[in-house]
């Protein structure tokens, strides 16, 4: 059954295409991502896969990724490896020029390791923007971990300028996450009851070439993360996280690399200062 929800949701955008061609804009995407953990007790390294799109058209959006991970586990203590599948989709409307909203939903459709399987999230925001320049989302999370429940508020603030022929985006990101029940098992027994993390992000364009950077400070745990297309369902504590992406133009096509940098606190058996590196590679073809 879940199987055929991605092929089913991909048709079922062929009629909204043929609608009037020239108020459609989209693109296609894959990623693959090596993510390396050190000093953990559970993980060694693994591979994931995603490929999603986004559509316009008029005033709607419809963004959508599929991903697919597969992680090497130390046995023992575990007795199989990884295999996890999420689905992320987002919806967002403009009112008008000054004012949008955007609903997400997120679900773990396949892990075979934590009982967070088959988690389900939804979000629900608003964006006001004052000028072009300038632009501020909220958005409210609610996320259904089977064994206990979290709620994360988001904030975010956006400023795009330029300079000469350089153009670029500042963005600064607040995040408080409450969770509930978590004391009704050992997995996320060791959390604790909320958490307040910020962070900046940067990205800009020079001709063809991108550069971006961003960092994020303070805890957090079983976060949703990058405007709803991540969820940390495992129970990992992160405390700094590190980032850095090249990318270059190639007419519709765009290639990316990014490295990110994570330091955790794996909580079930309070395993400190473990390390993940992910090294991420993006081609994205505009239609």
């Amino acid at each position: 059954m879940k199987t055929q929800f991605i092929p089913t949701l991909l048709l079922s955008t062929l009629p909204l295409l043929a609608v009037d061609i020239q108020t459609v804009h989209s693109s296609a995407s894959l990623y693959y991502e090596l993510r390396d953990f050190s000093n953990s007790v559970q993980k060694d390294d693994g591979a994931f896969v995603g490929v999603g799109g986004d559509i316009h058209y008029k005033e709607h959006e419809l963004r959508f990724t599929y991903e697919k991970g597969n992680v090497n586990t130390k046995q023992p203590p575990l007795q199989e490896n990884l295999n996890n599948d999420i689905l992320f989709l987002r919806y967002g409307y403009n009112i008008n020029e000054k004012l949008a909203f955007n609903t997400n939903f997120i679900n773990v459709m396949y892990d075979n390791m934590v009982p967070t399987d088959e988690a389900v999230a939804y979000g629900l925001g608003v964006t006001y923007s004052p000028s072009k320049a300038l632009s501020a989302n909220f958005t409210q999370y609610y996320t259904n971990y089977q064994i206990f429940e979290s709620y994360q508020s988001d904030l975010a603030l956006h400023y795009k300028s330029s300079y000469e022929k350089l153009k670029y985006k500042i963005s600064l990101i607040a995040k408080h996450i409450d969770l509930r029940d978590k004391d009704s098992n050992i997995f996320s027994k060791n959390a604790q009851n909320n958490y307040t993390t910020a962070g900046f992000k940067f990205h800009s364009h020079y001709e063809s070439y991108h550069f971006g950077f961003g960092a994020y400070f303070g805890k957090r745990v079983f976060a949703i993360m990058n405007d709803g297309f991540k969820i940390q369902h495992h129970a990992m504590e992160i405390d700094k996280t590190y980032a850095l992406g090249i990318g270059k133009t190639f007419g519709d096509l765009v290639i990316r690399y990014q490295y990110i940098y994570q330091r955790a606190v794996e909580l079930p058996m309070q395993n400190k200062n473990v390390d993940i590196v992910n090294n991420r590679f993006i081609v994205n073809y505009k239609f």
